[in-house]
């Protein structure tokens, strides 16, 4: 990370000199090419309007003793004080609480997930072994690097007046800014109208409607809808709407977090209405076609890159994801030639690289996958995804059973920076077994499926070990097990010339 001085930064038509900006940590990707922090979200108050696709700045005066949740005609309203911010401490902070105990929590509209530490979780009664705790995967940010998660069923979950029952938060092996042991993102913002007032050291909030904490169980697989607050955080819901846009920007922005709520049926119908408004702006129909492949419209999804394609036919997100989506059905030419194409049209050190790689190694063109990797690495020696690329390679080289001493050493090096990390260690075994070190690729599963049960691979991979050591039946059990979770499993291990 280093920290620049820009000579002068213009926002909304607004020169402000001397801003300071970090450089450094991931790429963002999705076009963007930086973050705005509260070095300039704190400047005055701030009102998140994210259901609207909006960020209001405002220089309140003579507001003593007000409510300043002007758009709320029925006083409904929840609000709660915040610790003032200081320079060494500009975030917004404030105590919420989980099962009842008391936690300092931290705004932040850049987390997409509100997150608990591993301590905040401990001091709220939560164990991350019980029953019906699951992996949440990896999780990354700005100069943080990736951290294991896991999400928990919690009792409640209370901020200011709104208290909401019988939810579902991430939980995560990291430690956070300041004195927080909780963060509360993006989810929280899109499911609530939010005002920041500087000077009454106060954050005013409506709940919009649908799911705060819509987590996924299985990162994996779609996520099932979550209980919508209780009644007690329905604060704001008869509040006057806002104006509808008029638009094919706004309209497409009020899409973007309808989409993000998992409200697909209206957000598709607002890029409905983007679309007919400005049909040559060929974005609103890749949103449509994400939102569509969300929502399990496969062929109307397709159909819409399809589209982007014929007004734009050098778009790389949109060839990706046509790529992605026909590689659900296996390996195709037609998945090919989009992921090919797309490769000649990126740059040398294009983040997507990455994406692409992956996209290689569901193709089964491993050596290609390699190469990506290779660029990826090359153009992003300090970037926290580093582990995840090294995995990848390893995991590409792993299956196609080729330069196993190199996959090794990548297995090796992204465990070093991500510890007892379960998909890693899911790699590591395949190579180990490839190696033919039976033992160790045992070892490696035993402890991936300790982390994580539903790694089919893994279970498979230890299948194959221990009827290679003669122990048949432990090895069936393993092997129908794995099937049991992917019924194309038996397939691709016996391209990959992995059976028993």
């Amino acid at each position: 990370m280093a920290l620049v001085k820009v000579r002068q930064f213009t926002l909304a038509g607004v020169p402000i000199p001397g801003l300071e900006f970090l450089v450094g940590g991931s790429e963002n990707g999705d076009e963007t090419v930086g973050l705005l922090g509260q070095n300039v979200l704190g400047f005055a108050d701030v009102e998140y309007d994210l259901a609207n696709g909006v960020i209001r700045l405002f220089d309140a005066k003579g507001c003593a003793g007000k409510s300043l949740a002007y758009w709320d005609t029925t006083r409904r309203y929840s609000d709660m004080a915040i610790v003032a911010p200081t320079p060494e401490a500009p975030h917004t902070r404030a105590d919420v609480f989980v099962n009842g105990v008391k936690l300092r929590a931290m705004f932040d509209t850049g987390a997409g997930d509100s997150t608990l530490t591993v301590a905040g979780s401990r001091r709220a009664g939560i164990d991350l072994r019980g029953p019906k705790v699951v992996s949440g995967g990896l999780i990354g940010g700005i100069g943080r690097g990736q951290a294991q998660s896991w999400i928990v069923p919690v009792q409640s979950f209370k901020v200011g007046q709104e208290e909401i029952q019988h939810t579902r938060l991430r939980v995560a092996d990291t430690r956070l800014f300041e004195d927080a042991e909780m963060l509360v993102g993006a989810d929280f913002f899109l499911s609530h109208r939010v005002y920041v007032s500087k000077d009454q050291r106060k954050l005013y909030f409506t709940y919009n409607g649908g799911p705060v904490f819509n987590l996924e169980a299985d990162p994996a697989a779609a996520s099932s809808p979550v209980p919508a607050p209780s009644s007690a955080a329905s604060a704001g819901q008869d509040a006057a709407p806002a104006p509808p846009p008029r638009d094919a920007e706004s309209v497409a922005r009020r899409a973007a977090a309808e989409s993000a709520r998992r409200e697909f049926t209206q957000a598709i119908a607002d890029f409905d209405r983007a679309h007919a408004l400005a049909p040559d702006e060929p974005r609103y129909l890749y949103q449509r076609g994400m939102t569509r492949w969300q929502a399990g419209d496969t062929t109307k999804a397709k159909a819409d890159f399809d589209g982007v394609l014929a007004l734009r036919p050098d778009d790389t997100q949109s060839l990706m994801a046509r790529a992605r989506l026909a590689l659900a059905e296996g390996p195709s030419p037609a998945a090919s030639a989009d992921i090919d194409r797309a490769a000649g049209l990126l740059d040398a050190g294009a983040q997507a690289r990455l994406e692409l790689a992956d996209l290689y190694v569901r193709a089964e063109a491993y050596a290609r996958a390699i190469s990506q990797f290779d660029l990826w690495l090359k153009f992003h020696p300090a970037d926290t995804r580093r582990a995840e690329a090294l995995n990848g390679r390893c995991w590409a080289r792993a299956v196609w059973g080729q330069e196993l001493p190199l996959a090794l050493a990548d297995c090796n090096g992204a465990l070093k920076l991500i510890h007892d990390n379960a998909s890693i260690l899911d790699s590591r075994g395949l190579v180990h077994l490839r190696r033919g070190d039976l033992d160790l690729a045992i070892a490696d599963y035993d402890t991936a499926l300790a982390w994580n049960p539903r790694i089919a691979w893994s279970l498979y991979g230890r299948g194959v070990a221990k009827t290679r050591k003669g122990l048949s039946a432990d090895g069936a059990r393993d092997i129908a097990a794995a099937v049991a979770l992917d019924a194309k499993l038996p397939d691709k291990a016996r391209r990959a010339g992995l059976e028993p």
